[in-house]
């Protein structure tokens, strides 16, 4: 049976005056949180997990106090948050924008939109998009699915001619490699940073998320041959100029590389490989929860954080991906 995605036209969206309405105060704030990360209304030590806790009088130096792990903690505790002094309300905020924004929030736009420093409000953002990191596992596609990769980098009439003697190779040298596959029916996207455009890696993304035996369409790149073993592989041939012949074509998945795009040069103007895949989640995210609801949404990325951990030394730690923007 194949999935058949909602109207996106039924969604229930939020407006910057109904958020002032939801989020008045700090506390409003509060409770709002503290009604995702603990639903069921049972407060947990976000330390150790237990529920044998108590408030705290005056909330100082934190409101609530386990007495298994006999530690301090909050709403935030556990969760990538746990050691901003950025009030909540401000939180629910950023990831407000975060989520109605197409092309994403650069962090000097933040800065402005909630009264904070331009690094805190890069730290946020990245906080925000732990929570988007890893999609929730999902049954595999039934299909058609969409296959494509792209490159992010900048072009080679714009670069020093220093860096342009080092690229030697065909137009793709020095780029950044982003494989990804959308599927059709649900218009659920997964894509991510990839070190080599090779049959293993494109072939095996497609795998990982699609059922066997369903259609599967590519462009005529030579990686995706070997797909045909398990799929209805069919192919386009865009070296020849042709885009689309009947139900074969990659538009779907070419569309999204397209929204990645502006919002890389009309957003943020420079991307740099080793953060690239962060914000590539960031889409994939919005992209998949697009048919919900504005507040579902934030719902959703709050509970996602829960359990997570991002550091700033981990942020910025080397991760063998070049700091260079481009």
């Amino acid at each position: 049976m194949q999935y058949e995605a909602p109207n996106r036209t039924d969604r229930k969206h939020l407006s910057v005056m109904q958020l002032m309405d939801m989020f008045p105060n700090e506390e409003a704030a509060t409770q709002w949180f503290e009604s995702i990360v603990w639903p069921t209304g049972q407060r947990c030590c976000g330390k150790c997990g237990s529920e044998r806790t108590r408030e705290v009088p005056n909330a100082k130096p934190m409101p609530y106090w386990c007495t298994d792990c006999r530690s301090y903690f909050s709403v935030r505790t556990g969760t990538p948050i746990a050691r901003s002094n950025v009030p909540l309300r401000k939180w629910a905020i950023a990831i407000y924008l975060c989520l109605t924004s197409l092309k994403s929030v650069a962090s000097n736009k933040l800065q402005n939109d909630i009264d904070v420093s331009q690094p805190t409000a890069w730290f946020m953002l990245h906080r925000i998009r732990e929570a988007w990191a890893h999609e929730p596992p999902n049954n595999k596609w039934q299909g058609p699915v969409e296959a494509d990769e792209t490159y992010f980098g900048g072009k080679r009439e714009n670069m020093p001619a220093s860096k342009r003697k080092m690229l030697t190779g065909r137009g793709t040298v020095g780029k950044t490699i982003v494989a990804g596959a959308k599927d059709r029916p649900s218009k659920q996207v997964r894509a991510k940073v990839v070190a080599r455009a090779d049959t293993p890696t494109l072939s095996g993304l497609v795998q990982s998320v699609t059922q066997v035996g369903a259609n599967v369409f590519t462009d005529d790149f030579p990686a995706y041959n070997m797909l045909g073993a398990a799929y209805r592989h069919r192919s386009i041939k865009h070296g020849a100029g042709q885009y689309v012949d009947g139900p074969v074509h990659t538009n779907g998945i070419e569309s999204f590389w397209s929204m990645l795009k502006r919002a890389h040069k009309g957003t943020f103007h420079k991307l740099s490989p080793k953060h690239l895949n962060r914000y590539i989640q960031e889409f994939v995210a919005k992209q998949n929860m697009r048919d919900s609801d504005t507040l579902v949404q934030m719902r959703d990325t709050v509970a996602r954080l829960v359990g997570r951990n991002l550091l700033y030394r981990d942020l910025i730690a080397d991760n063998g991906l070049s700091n260079a923007s481009r």
